[in-house]
């Protein structure tokens, strides 16, 4: 079972009868607006968790504008961030998205070496200063002893999606038995402030990155086995983060009749 840091325990909101108001209270990066234009936030229970966000450079509240959706994407490599190689994570997911979403969003890249602290420092910036409301991972989620991709996530995290991790790996499976091996968590991250944040860990390989979004199809174009995408959408909606909608011909997103 995970356990919470001290980080994470020191932040557990008490919710009284009448609803509380929640008060506002390194790595290479670059933001891009895409080319593509909320709802209320959810009800809180008494077991919810939620993290002080960390200080704004400028030192003043964070902002409180969600107007529009703030996707993070995490490229985590020794060698590309050392210049060894080229990065391939951030174009391919960066590609897939913009085919992929049809409102409007922005995106913010960071390439960083494999150290958890760094992990875990970005993380936590894009999501506290940045204001994301998505943030995508890819690389570092491997047996190895530098692969600490999960941990940081989870060091950082306020609770666990593990739906998500469990799909990529039954995808995964359908093309190579080392699919086992793959620790990909999803978890949120959600401030006292309001403001929360999805955070998934993808593979490392550009084909597998698509593959995991998207699902499987067969040659006629029905979905074989979904991608983790679909589901996506609504987790947002859940979380309070602007509506996003997607090209159904690249994934379908799923939301309930209700929603």
């Amino acid at each position: 079972m995970h356990q919470f840091s001290a980080e994470q325990s020191a932040v557990i909101s008490s919710h009284k009868q009448s609803e509380n108001q929640l008060s506002p209270g390194s790595g290479h990066a670059e933001s891009q607006p895409s080319s593509r234009t909320g709802h209320p936030k959810p009800q809180l229970g008494s077991s919810d968790r939620r993290i002080e966000p960390g200080p704004s450079e400028s030192g003043k509240p964070h902002p409180a504008n969600r107007e529009t959706l703030r996707i993070g994407i995490v490229s985590i490599s020794d060698r590309a961030s050392n210049g060894v190689y080229e990065d391939r994570g951030l174009p391919a997911l960066r590609a897939w998205l913009e085919a992929a979403i049809v409102t409007a969003f922005q995106i913010e890249e960071r390439l960083i070496p494999d150290e958890r602290a760094a992990i875990e420092a970005n993380l936590r910036s894009l999501c506290d200063q940045s204001r994301c409301h998505l943030i995508l991972t890819t690389g570092g989620t491997g047996p190895s002893r530098r692969d600490v991709t999960p941990e940081a996530a989870l060091a950082v995290s306020s609770r666990e999606m593990p739906g998500f991790g469990e799909q990529m790996r039954q995808i995964s499976l359908r093309f190579v038995p080392t699919a086992i091996l793959s620790r990909q968590v999803a978890v949120l991250r959600e401030l006292v402030d309001g403001h929360s944040c999805l955070i998934v860990n993808l593979p490392g390989q550009p084909k597998a990155i698509a593959e995991t979004l998207a699902g499987l199809k067969d040659n006629d174009g029905h979905v074989l086995v979904p991608g983790i995408f679909a589901a996506v959408p609504y987790c947002l909606d859940l979380i309070g983060a602007p509506r996003l909608e997607t090209e159904p011909t690249v994934c379908k997103a799923f939301r309930p009749k209700s929603a």
